[in-house]
């Protein structure tokens, strides 16, 4: 199973793939999960990106 999400294959990333989610707007998270926007993509957190699966949050 693909690790993606975790340790090195985030290293080369800026700050490590950690930053302000724009969805929940928490600040020094790891925002690695793209998420359409209209006709932008955004990076948004772990928790944010279930929340849009399941319908409980929109972008």
């Amino acid at each position: 199973m693909s690790k993606a999400h975790r340790g090195k294959g985030i290293r080369e990333l800026p700050s490590r793939g950690r930053g302000e989610c724009p969805v929940c707007k928490r600040s020094n998270i790891k925002v690695l999960y793209e998420q359409e926007s209209g006709e932008t993509k955004v990076k948004i957190c772990k928790t944010c990106k279930a929340a849009i699966k399941h319908g409980t949050k929109s972008v």
